[in-house]
């Protein structure tokens, strides 16, 4: 069974359709990328399987389970994601612990007191932390706290949106670090956004490049890292990349 399936997937915002077409399968366990430029459709893919997109046609399956179109408790325990921007995607009055609490007082999951920190330890954040806002942590710490929220009801799946683009590069892979360790140890499932080919090829086992709204190619991470991919805009992708894709 497959952790994701999409088939036909077209996504609207008004009269606009982003997205046509798209039909991916990921397997659980798997970390799979999508990758193209800005305006391709990749972030709009993730938000149509959150329900952050809702106009959407075809067929989104979470391990087997259809997924309608509105924000619903079973699907939010079985499946996060993380944006892009660390500072933006905090509450700027929540301290660390609201911000970690407050998934499981909607669950109605009464162990906060255990669980948050145990969450902020498996996401590197020092205890010292827990009560501290937002615009008293680094950009870094932000996205540790960003994760570690994502991760508070113990999904399966967790959705990337440029999860390390907003940080500096020193910062970029610590967080990269962090995200294999924690998919290695939580069995989890990734689709991570990126337009850095690096990412991709440091976490990646499969990607799917898109071009105005529609897949033009899907391809294991050897065929990046190798240049081998088939696709004429994949290849003019990867040349196009500025910092060196290693093995």
């Amino acid at each position: 069974m497959s952790a994701i399936s999409l088939k036909n997937l077209d996504v609207s915002y008004g009269d606009t359709r982003v997205v046509e077409g798209v039909s991916l399968e990921i397997a659980e366990g798997e970390c799979f990328g999508l990758v193209g430029e800005s305006g391709s459709g990749k972030s709009t893919v993730l938000r149509a399987i959150t329900g952050l997109a809702p106009d959407w046609e075809g067929e989104i399956d979470l391990f087997g389970q259809p997924r309608d179109k509105s924000i619903d408790k079973r699907f939010a325990a079985l499946c996060q994601m993380v944006f892009q921007d660390p500072y933006g995607s905090l509450h700027p009055r929540q301290t660390v612990d609201a911000t970690l609490s407050e998934p499981l007082a909607i669950h109605g999951i009464k162990d906060a007191d255990r669980r948050v920190p145990e969450m902020m330890e498996a996401c590197g954040l020092d205890p010292r932390f827990r009560f501290r806002l937002p615009h008293q942590l680094s950009g870094g710490q932000r996205q540790r706290v960003a994760i570690a929220r994502a991760l508070m009801l113990k999904p399966k799946i967790l959705l990337l949106d440029e999860p390390t683009s907003a940080l500096d590069v020193s910062v970029q892979a610590e967080i990269l670090n962090l995200l294999k360790r924690l998919r290695r140890e939580q069995g989890l499932t990734y689709v991570i956004v990126t337009h850095d080919l690096p990412v991709v090829s440091f976490l990646c086992d499969r990607l799917a490049v898109m071009r105005q709204g529609r897949i033009v190619e899907v391809a294991d991470v050897a065929a990046l890292k190798t240049n081998t991919m088939k696709d004429p805009y994949s290849r003019e992708l990867v040349e196009k990349s500025t910092t060196r894709i290693t093995a």
